[in-house]
């Protein structure tokens, strides 16, 4: 994992300066609203959140992100899947069609000038439901089937977005209306130049190394047998190997690997566990083997690693879990 340091400036940074539409303003002062100070808010409408943020990120930000459509409404910031990065601004949606292990940094943020975003968790059955309506006879292939990608946050999405935020403050009605102005924040993202990828979670493939993904999502303290996977996925080895591969940019013994890190730190983190206990705690059998990938990984061993987080006061700034 690359540090902080190595990562890129924000090719878009510049974009925060740029005058906000109409639809992004109104976004803006809807978050703010339903985010009055830093952190994440669950609205009213399931799977709805409102984020804020003050202060840019001192640390990469760790964690399982579920499939969801985030957009930026003022700030900016990155997001690491394996080796490679993902800047979006207030230009960009990011949209995620898996459980991913990420890191991410905020790279624009200030008090006068908070990083805010929208985030909706996808409704999975209502979405398999819409991508039969838009693609009744079936799915056009993609070449890149990346689990993450960036596109243009278009003043139509933008828009229903902020309608949807504007819901979230009246409860009476966003019972009725909410799963309408829902539905046509995705229809939008299926029948836009990315739908086709989005889509892809409705493919049988996408499904298959979904449920491996789970699994391993739920016992990644357990060993990985291959096989085992494959026959899950009702796949070959090498099958599943490469479409895995092809969604999150990592093998299933790497993504494992990334999900007992990110766990073990958290431990570490949240409860004071040592490295011994977090290391048996997430399935390793060997210690030395569990400091040499936590470096790696984050940069230090886990006990430097601890006391260097603890003295910076960034014990809870540094994971995250949805």
């Amino acid at each position: 994992m690359n540090s902080p340091d190595h990562i890129p400036i924000l090719a878009g940074a510049q974009a925060a300066s740029r005058p906000a539409s109409p639809a992004l303003a109104r976004l803006a002062r809807l978050l703010t609203a339903h985010a009055p100070q830093d952190g994440s808010f669950e609205t009213c409408i399931p799977g709805v959140h409102a984020i804020r943020a003050s202060n840019t990120s001192a640390e990469l930000v760790h964690g399982l992100h579920r499939p969801a459509l985030c957009i930026v409404a003022q700030g900016a910031k990155t997001v690491m899947l394996g080796d490679e990065s993902y800047d979006y601004d207030p230009s960009r949606m990011m949209i995620f069609s898996l459980d991913l292990p990420i890191a991410a940094m905020i790279r624009q943020a200030s008090v006068a000038a908070p990083y805010l975003s929208f985030r909706l968790d996808f409704d999975q059955q209502r979405l398999a439901e819409l991508i039969l309506k838009v693609y009744p006879e079936g799915v056009p292939a993609v070449a890149d089937r990346r689990a993450v990608y960036v596109a243009e946050a278009g003043e139509p999405i933008v828009d229903a977005a902020a309608r949807l935020m504007a819901l979230a403050g009246q409860p009476e009605d966003a019972a009725l209306l909410a799963p309408l102005a829902l539905d046509e924040i995705v229809l939008r993202l299926l029948r836009g130049p990315f739908g086709a990828r989005l889509a892809q979670l409705g493919r049988v493939e996408s499904h298959r190394i979904g449920r491996v993904v789970d699994w391993i999502r739920r016992h990644y303290d357990q060993p990985i047998r291959i096989d085992e996977m494959a026959e899950l996925a009702h796949m070959s080895p090498s099958s599943l190997h490469e479409h895995f591969k092809s969604l999150t940019s990592m093998s299933p013994l790497q993504y494992q690997k990334t999900l007992r890190l990110q766990e073990a730190r958290r431990l570490m983190l949240s409860t004071g566990m040592d490295a011994g206990l977090a290391c048996q705690r997430v399935g390793y059998a060997s210690p030395s083997q569990f400091s040499r990938e936590y470096a790696r990984h984050f940069g230090s061993a886990p006990t430097r690693d601890m006391l260097r987080l603890r003295n910076a006061g960034l014990s809870n700034a540094v994971s995250f879990t949805q």
